[in-house]
């Protein structure tokens, strides 16, 4: 019994020792004699990492005929990547990818004599095509992997408002403009997986994260209209070449709905190319900064008048070019008085005292609240991030100059956007609204989910928006450009402004430097467009009038023609 156990002990070892002499042999086989074929079959293994932004949903704009075109989307291709341990000639290497992808010479030339690696990025993304051009070169240590990124297919188009992504540590996350307000919607719950499941149990290179969804998550749908949106950055950008301004926006709204058909600032930015590009280029000046917006604040001014019942169109007053309240002098943008005129007038001439007269007859407490009533301090709930308040403490004073300066926009700053609801209040029969840019999610699930926005309140009368609809329609008709401006089928209100920008430094105004703004909507009198314009600093030019009337004008004749709007008059 003992030697026959002796003899099984001896006949299990030799079966190890043998087992484990063919394994060093294949280890010998596979580590020595076929190490760098092996080493290139493992590499290849390694699925390249692809992180969750490929899983990010889609941003569409929507056209007249309410079809989508995307705004936002994933792109498929290649990241081109070099193992630098199997590059003999990295200059040969460089200059046969060159010749078909350009890249920098120093940076290439830097990874590829990284020889302790055995993987460095080269090029995030490379379309499939120049993929198989590279492909083809058979270079060794060159190799190409599957990866997807975010695209923007209009590029510039409508850029501060799309906004784009990045990284917020090892997360992609949308850091501007409807990428970030729409974050938790856009982005998808699972991470990524980064190797090959065989690879990574036996190599322990990391953790797999399998991927999961959220019935909530989708695809976002806005009301921007990629034609209306095009064309508005066209006419900003034309505006801003000639007026050598710091910079140019625009606003095209549904008044009566609050749906956004356009909205920018120029100068742009391709959103696929965003190297070298200031990080204030990035910001929505449209919605995240306060201006003193000038003479377009005058008709909500003279609406109040008209609402509450101190003027009618028709009232008049005397026009001494100038008034003194609280030891301040205020005079007309010209210093000259025009004696007795009516309302009309005051809007017709822009005249300071005008609405200086009429925030007197109001007083302090009334005027205080149509202007709050209107929300002017207050954020407008548009679904983009970083909207400011307004700055309108002014109207907490008791000075009545404070009342005064804020009845033609002075001393109150406020937002573009704030300042176009509280202007579509007068266009839409009294009513504010809800500015926005997103009218329905598509989800994950399949479903459709329609955005709802709350009824706004009720700031002026019907008969109140009417009438001062019907005195800005006279400023077009008669006084813009002479009358030259009037369009003899389309009834069309408007209001330009001219504002000094305030000295924040030394206090007071600038002399020469000012903010020029012009709004408008038509058909007046069942308006289907409002559009906002302004431009910041214009050289040489003193007043809105002339930089803003003729962009203006041509984006309506635009927006006629291409949504063919009947005439009605």
């Amino acid at each position: 019994m003992r030697r026959e156990a002796v003899i099984r002990i001896r006949f299990i070892t030799g079966i190890v020792l043998a087992f484990m002499a063919v394994l060093l042999v294949r280890l010998y086989i596979v580590q020595i004699v076929h190490g760098d074929e092996y080493r290139e079959t493992g590499e290849g293994q390694y699925v390249h990492t692809v992180r969750d932004l490929y899983k990010r949903g889609s941003i569409f704009f929507t056209t007249k005929d309410n079809e989508n075109v995307s705004a936002a989307t994933i792109k498929s291709g290649y990241l081109l990547a070099i193992d630098p341990s199997r590059i003999e000639d990295a200059e040969k290497t460089y200059a046969e990818i060159n010749a078909l992808l350009p890249l920098d010479h120093d940076t290439f030339i830097a990874r590829a004599g990284k020889r302790d690696k055995t993987y460095q990025e080269i090029e995030k993304q490379v379309d499939e095509e120049l993929a198989d051009k590279i492909d083809a070169l058979n270079l060794a240590g060159v190799k190409l992997y599957k990866n997807q990124w975010r695209y923007y297919p209009g590029k510039s188009l409508s850029a501060r408002t799309v906004g784009f992504i990045g990284y917020d540590g090892d997360k992609i996350l949308g850091k501007y403009g409807l990428e970030r307000y729409y974050n938790e919607t856009l982005m998808r719950d699972s991470d990524h997986m980064s190797v090959n499941f065989f690879a990574e149990i036996f190599s322990n290179l990391g953790e797999l994260v399998f991927d999961s969804s959220d019935s909530l998550e989708g695809d976002i749908v806005t009301t921007i209209e990629p034609t209306v949106a095009r064309t508005l950055d066209r006419v900003l950008d034309e505006a801003q070449a000639e007026w050598n301004s710091a910079y140019t926006g625009g606003i095209i709204m549904n008044p009566q709905t609050g749906e956004i058909l356009a909205l920018n600032v120029v100068p742009s930015f391709d959103l696929n190319e965003r190297s070298g590009v200031d990080i204030e280029t990035f910001r929505n000046p449209l919605t995240e900064n306060v201006y003193e917006m000038g003479s377009i604040i005058k008709p909500l001014t003279v609406a109040a008048g008209l609402d509450a019942g101190v003027i009618t169109p028709q009232s008049t007053y005397y026009d001494a070019g100038f008034v003194t309240l609280d030891e301040y002098t205020i005079k007309n943008y010209d210093g000259r008085g025009r004696g007795t005129v009516s309302m009309q007038e005051v809007l017709s001439q822009s005249l300071n005292t005008g609405v200086a007269h009429i925030a007197d007859l109001l007083g302090k407490d009334r005027f205080r609240k149509y202007f709050y009533g209107l929300k002017l301090g207050s954020e407008t709930g548009i679904d983009l991030p970083n909207e400011a308040h307004g700055l309108v403490h002014n109207l907490e004073s008791p000075r009545e100059v404070e009342y005064a300066t804020a009845s033609f926009g002075q001393g109150i700053a406020l937002t573009p956007i704030a300042t176009v609801r509280a202007l579509s209040a007068i266009a839409n029969g009294g009513v504010l609204i809800t500015p926005h840019l997103v009218k329905s999610v598509e989800l994950t699930n399949g479903d459709e989910h329609e955005v709802g926005y709350a009824d706004g309140e009720r700031i002026f009368s019907e008969k109140t928006s009417e009438d001062i609809t019907s005195m800005l329609v006279k400023v077009v008709d008669t006084a813009l450009k002479g009358g030259k401006a009037k369009n003899p089928y389309y009834t069309v209100a408007a209001k330009t402004g001219t504002a000094q920008i305030a000295d924040e430094v030394n206090g007071g105004y600038y002399d020469d430097r000012y903010l020029h703004s012009f709004f408008g909507y038509f058909p007046a009198y069942d308006p289907k467009f409002l559009i906002f314009l302004y431009t910041v600093e214009p050289k040489g030019v003193k007043y809105a009038s002339e930089t803003l009337t003729d962009p203006f004008m041509d984006l309506v004749q635009f927006l006629i023609n291409y949504y063919a709007i009947p005439p009605d008059r």
